[in-house]
């Protein structure tokens, strides 16, 4: 049930590429946190200069323009160490698939609860019973 948003700087990324990191986004959230194939949900934004701000040097860590922000919505519950494991295979995949720099690859993981999401049609289907069939 995770969803995502991907920001970056306009004109960083063509549309091949962030077909590419979101194919390496679900082939993350598939290995470590055991997420259906087919639970994608995901939205990139382009930003202009002047709406797009980063510290160059924040923790020592050299950021460029070619900076993303990948901000992944996901139930609560994972483990520390899924998480860390999570954020390395991550950038290890854009790095090596995508020639994007792992000093720019910036991940935030938001934890929610099965009442924060409805996928449509108004119903918080996460607190609804399993469908059985007859």
């Amino acid at each position: 049930m995770p969803f995502i948003r991907v920001s970056y700087l306009e004109q960083q990324y063509d549309i091949h590429q962030l077909e590419g990191i979101c194919r390496a986004i679900m082939s993350a959230l598939i290995q470590h946190f055991h997420v259906p194939e087919d639970d994608m949900f995901q939205v990139f934004h382009a930003h202009k200069a002047g709406e797009f701000f980063y510290s160059k040097d924040y923790l020592n860590i050299e950021r460029s323009d070619g900076l993303i922000y990948i901000q992944v919505t996901l139930k609560s519950g994972r483990s520390t160490e899924q998480k860390t494991s999570f954020y390395a295979m991550l950038a290890e995949e854009l790095s090596m698939t995508l020639n994007i720099r792992k000093e720019d690859i910036f991940i935030v993981l938001v934890d929610t609860e099965f009442e924060d999401w409805s996928f449509g049609n108004g119903v918080a289907q996460m607190l609804q019973p399993p469908l059985r069939e007859v």
